[in-house]
This record gives C-alpha cells, sequence and structure tokens, in this order.
C-alpha cells in the first residue's frame, strides 16, 4: 500500500507540473549580443538559425527577443503617470529607417508661366519686394496696387480729360458708361484676363501630368 501511495503521488505531482505553463526567465542571454531600435519598437537578433528550425526554436527567439525589448523599454525609456493620460512612456527618435508605405509623390507639372520663367532667366520675386515705387509728383514712395496703388491712378480725379472720340464710342454703346469710369472697366477686365490665363495654366499642367 505504500509503494502504491508513494507511486500515486507522484503521478500527480507530474501531471500538476505538466499542465503548469512554463514561466521563462525575464533575463535572456544571448551569444552575440541584441540590437534595439527602441524608437521603431525593433529588436534585431543576429545569432544565425539553423537552415530548417523548429517551430519551438523560433517561438523561443521570439519570445526572447520580446522580453529582451520589453526589458530594454523599462530600463531605458521615461515613465510618467498623469490622472488625464494614465501612463505613458516616451520613446526615444527611431534609428532605423523604415521602407516608405506609399510610392514617392510625383512632381508637380510646371505651368506655362513658369516654363517661360525658367527658359528667360527670370527668378521669384521674394515677398514684400517691389510692391512699392517712387511717384516723383508726389515726392513719395507709393504702392503699385491696392489701396491708393499707382494702377489706380486717375480714378478718383475730381477732373477728367476727355477723348472726345472715346466718349462718343461709349455714348453709342449705351449701358450708361462715362470716361471717368473707362480705367476701373480696363483693370477689372485685366485682373479677369490674369485669372483665366492662370486657370487655364494650371488645368493644361494637370493634363499634362496625367499624361505623363
Amino acid at each position: 500500500m505504500e509503494v502504491s501511495h508513494a507511486a500515486t503521488s507522484s503521478s500527480l505531482k507530474s501531471a500538476s507540473s505538466a499542465s503548469q505553463p512554463d514561466k521563462s526567465s525575464i533575463t535572456v542571454t544571448k551569444p552575440i549580443p541584441l540590437t534595439f531600435d527602441l524608437g521603431n519598437l525593433l529588436c534585431h537578433d543576429p545569432t544565425p538559425l539553423p537552415s530548417n528550425p523548429s517551430d519551438t526554436l523560433l517561438a523561443s527567439t521570439a519570445r526572447d527577443c520580446a522580453q529582451s525589448l520589453i526589458n530594454q523599454l523599462l530600463t531605458t525609456c521615461p515613465i510618467t503617470s498623469t490622472p488625464a493620460s494614465g501612463v505613458l512612456m516616451t520613446l526615444p527618435p527611431t534609428t532605423f529607417p523604415l521602407p516608405r508605405e506609399k510610392p514617392l509623390p510625383k512632381k508637380k507639372e510646371e505651368t506655362k508661366w513658369e516654363k517661360f520663367a525658367k527658359k528667360k532667366g527670370i527668378k521669384d520675386k521674394k515677398r514684400g519686394e517691389g510692391k512699392t515705387e517712387y511717384d516723383e509728383a508726389k515726392g513719395e514712395w507709393v504702392p503699385k496696387w491696392g489701396y491708393k496703388g499707382r494702377n489706380k491712378e486717375g480714378e478718383g480725379e475730381w477732373i477728367v480729360e476727355v477723348d472726345e472720340k472715346k466718349e462718343r464710342e461709349l455714348e453709342s454703346e449705351g449701358m450708361g458708361k462715362t470716361i471717368r469710369g473707362e480705367g476701373r472697366r480696363d483693370r477689372v477686365e485685366k485682373l479677369r484676363r490674369n485669372d483665366r490665363k492662370q486657370r487655364a495654366n494650371e488645368r493644361n499642367g494637370r493634363k499634362a501630368g496625367r499624361g505623363g
């Protein structure tokens, strides 16, 4: 009876230990040191594997790398805790360049003006450069455009020189047009023409880009 009891007790212990999960050590030792890129949560194990590794070996190697990465994060990265955000870990900058998920964006097609300026060597002016010019009559610098701009010169004058031929043409057209408002009409029409040309150049650039 004693032998039978001992055998039964031994078998129960072995069955109990077999049913419990294997608690591997958190300390990982490798023949070749691991390298880390904590910013990308990356662990690299340079230790070579056999040509036909078993699933058990692959799982063990992956576990060791994951455990080493966790150890490195907990001992290297600062950890903060706030009531609003909870526990946060600040990762360092990345060191391993990862490939792009999407292809590089295509270069924007040059507009007709950009091609012309490149051919003629015309450079873009800096912001604010050339916005004013010297008015010799007034003896001061005045803006080229906008409020009190030189492009509106003559529109606010209380007396305007009348071109009789042009005045007759305007009267024949009707519509209540006068020589005083002719300058503003020309300026507005010029702005509209420039706007139409700009939109046409942008459309042509997009078509050329799709065609390429």
